[in-house]
C-alpha cells in the first residue's frame, strides 16, 4: 500500500517526529511512504515523491516541517477536491496521513465524506483548539517558548516598575493565553473565551494591584481576543482611558519555530507510528488524540464539533495566583 503524509496549516514543532515515525513504520510493515509537499496545494500540483525511511534521518529534533507546508483556500471547491482525489488515485496512494489542525481535519473528512479517501489525522497545532484532544502537537513546545520570553520580560517589568502587554497566538482559542498566564505568574490574561467585562477586571485588578503595593505587572493578551482587543488595542486603550506607562510586546511566530520539546517528539513518534499501523489494518476516517495520559483516535467527524474552551478554573486562578 502507498502511504501518503503531508503537512498543513501552520507548522508546529513537532511534525517531523510524526512525518519520521509514519514513514518508518510504513516501511516496517512493507508499505510504501509517499510525502506530499507543501500541504493540500502540493496535492494539487503532484508535488509529490517516494519518501524512504532514510529520508527522515535528523529530522526528529528539527522543528517546522520538511514536507513544508501551505494554506489552500481551493481546497473549499468541490471540483478542486475531486482534482485532488484523482492526483491520488493516479498515484496509486491508498491512504493518506494529514497532520494539521482544525482546517486541515475539515479538509480531510470532506474528502473522506466526498471520495472515499482513507485519511487518517494527526493533531498538529500550537493552538490546541481540536476537539476530543487533550493535547496537540506544538503546544506544549509553543506555551514553553512563551513562557521563557515572558521570564525575561518580567526582569524588564520589576525593574522599571512598568506594565508589559505580551499577546500570544493561538488563533481564535485562548488555550495558549490562559495556560501561558498561569505558568509564568501572569497578572491577568485576556482570551477569546473571557467574559463580556474582561477589560473592565482588567482595570480593577491593575487597580488593586496598584493599592497592594505591586508596581509591576504582565498581561498576557491572545491575538484572536475579540472583546479587549489584541494587545496593541488594550495598551492603546489603557494608556488614553487610564495614563498608564506600559509597554506591548507581540511574541508571534517565534512561538512556532524551535527544537520541540521531549513531548512533543514523543506525542508526534507515537501518533504517526499509531496513524499507520491502524491504516493497515483497515481502519479509515479517523485522528488521533491524548485523553487523560492515554492515546485516543476520534472519528473525523468529530472535527466539526465545536472547538473546546479553557476551563473556566484556569482563567479566575490567574487571577487568584496574582495576589
Amino acid at each position: 500500500m502507498k502511504i501518503g503524509v503531508l503537512t498543513s496549516g501552520g507548522d508546529a514543532p513537532g511534525m517531523n517526529a510524526a512525518i519520521r515515525a509514519a514513514v518508518r513504520q510504513a516501511d516496517s510493515l512493507g508499505h510504501e511512504a509517499w510525502g506530499i509537499y507543501r500541504g493540500y496545494q502540493g496535492l494539487l500540483d503532484g508535488d509529490m515523491e517516494p519518501l524512504p525511511s532514510r529520508a527522515c534521518a535528523n529530522i526528529l529534533q528539527r522543528g517546522g516541517t520538511m514536507l513544508r507546508t501551505a494554506r489552500c483556500k481551493a481546497f473549499h471547491d468541490p471540483d478542486v477536491r475531486a482534482k485532488a482525489a484523482e492526483k491520488l488515485k493516479a498515484a496509486g496512494i491508498e491512504a493518506l496521513v494529514v497532520i494539521g489542525g482544525d482546517g486541515s481535519f475539515r479538509a480531510a473528512e470532506t474528502l473522506l465524506r466526498e471520495h472515499g479517501v482513507a485519511c487518517a489525522g494527526i493533531p498538529g497545532t500550537i493552538d490546541n483548539d481540536l476537539p476530543g484532544t487533550d493535547r496537540t502537537l506544538g503546544f506544549d513546545t509553543a506555551l514553553n517558548t512563551a513562557v521563557e520570553a515572558i521570564d525575561r520580560i518580567r526582569d524588564t517589568a520589576s525593574s522599571h516598575g512598568r506594565l508589559f502587554l505580551v499577546e500570544v497566538m493561538g488563533r481564535a482559542s485562548g488555550m495558549l493565553a490562559v495556560h501561558t498566564a498561569i505558568a509564568c505568574g501572569a497578572e491577568a490574561v485576556l482570551y477569546p473565551e473571557s467574559p463580556d467585562d474582561s477589560y473592565e477586571a482588567l482595570v480593577t485588578q491593575l487597580e488593586e494591584n496598584w493599592k497592594r503595593g505591586k508596581r509591576s505587572s504582565i498581561v498576557v493578551v491572545a491575538e484572536g481576543d475579540a472583546v479587549g482587543g489584541r494587545a496593541m488595542a488594550v495598551g492603546e486603550r489603557l494608556k488614553r482611558d487610564h495614563e498608564l506607562d506600559l509597554r506591548v510586546v507581540v511574541l508571534g511566530h517565534v512561538q512556532r519555530g524551535g527544537s520541540p520539546s521531549a513531548l512533543d517528539r514523543i506525542w508526534g513518534s507515537r501518533w504517526g507510528s499509531e496513524a499507520v499501523r491502524r491504516l493497515d489494518r483497515g481502519e479509515r476516517g479517523f485522528y488521533l488524540g491524548e485523553v487523560a495520559g492515554a492515546l485516543v483516535a476520534q472519528p473525523l467527524s468529530r472535527i466539526l464539533e465545536p472547538q473546546p474552551v479553557p476551563p473556566g478554573d484556569l482563567g479566575r486562578l490567574v487571577a487568584v495566583l496574582a495576589r
